[in-house]
């Protein structure tokens, strides 16, 4: 369909249209005060308000993943220690390179 031949239609529909008096004058200008007299919503508010509300759950979270963690280690009795491990899974990359060289 063409745009423009549309727009003349609803044009020419509009201004054969008498003018109603069920609007108020000047009705669209206290409209616009009204809304210009309104606040303007503040950006870090609305991001302080977000990040509080998702603090609570965070916390939950945390709370459960530390538990978990902790009641998880103490009924493993096969684990291994931790500082031991970490230090062995660091330095494998060392013994790998120091038996690379003496092959060579």
């Amino acid at each position: 369909m063409n745009l423009a031949k549309l727009e003349r239609k609803l044009i020419a529909v509009a201004r054969s249209r008498a003018v109603s008096e069920k609007v108020p004058y000047a009705f669209e200008k206290r409209i616009m005060a009204h809304l210009k007299a309104l606040p303007a919503p503040d950006a870090w508010s609305l991001w302080a308000r977000a990040l509080w509300r998702a603090a609570a759950p965070c916390i939950g979270i945390m709370l459960l993943l530390g538990a978990w963690s902790f009641f998880s280690s103490a009924t493993n009795t096969s684990a291994t220690d931790l500082p031991q491990e970490f230090e062995n899974t660091v330095l494998a990359a060392v013994d790998q390179a120091q038996s690379a060289d003496s092959v060579w």
